[in-house]
């Protein structure tokens, strides 16, 4: 629901629009990993909260990336931005795929993916912030931290799709 919200907002011209879709990704993440959190520890996840979780994380990401991709048009941002973005379709697609086939739990949600989320909402929280606090860019920190998670996003999207060649590869 907040992703409507965040693009309004980035496209404002007031001069606090980008912290202010700083803070609405940052409460988006927080609420995302406060609901995951209570669902399991008062055992209340349902088939619908599992299928929307993930589909959310992965269409604020998206959009957020597209608007600061749109915002700063280089090669440097659009080419991890893409990365993000392409693997997010390709292990849905995977995952998909793999439930049909009646394997899910192959290609379920590892550590390294869980790394991998992490820092990707932390550095597109910094891009969005674009400011320097202590002298320090928060953009430049954003984007080395955005090119390490597009780096561990190929990475588990190589593990993944290792773990599912078994199947993919059934006649």
């Amino acid at each position: 629901m907040l992703i409507p919200v965040l693009v309004i907002i980035f496209y404002l011209p007031i001069t606090s629009s980008r912290l202010i879709c700083a803070v609405i990704f940052a409460i988006a993440g927080f609420t995302d990993l406060l609901d995951g959190y209570l669902a399991r520890k008062w055992s209340q996840t349902t088939s619908l909260g599992a299928f929307l979780d993930p589909v959310a994380d992965k269409l604020i990401v998206a959009t957020a990336l597209v608007l600061l991709v749109q915002a700063n048009p280089s090669p440097w941002l659009a080419i991890p931005a893409a990365i993000i973005i392409g693997r997010e379709i390709t292990v849905s697609a995977l995952r998909e795929w793999m439930a049909e086939l009646g394997a899910r739990s192959v290609v379920a949600v590892s550590k390294i993916g869980k790394l991998k989320t992490t820092l990707q909402m932390l550095a597109i929280f910094l891009l969005l912030l674009k400011r320097r606090i202590l002298y320090i860019s928060m953009f430049d920190l954003g984007w080395i931290l955005l090119c390490i998670a597009s780096a561990l996003t190929l990475w588990s999207m190589i593990v993944y799709l290792q773990a599912a060649w078994p199947d993919l590869s059934k006649k």
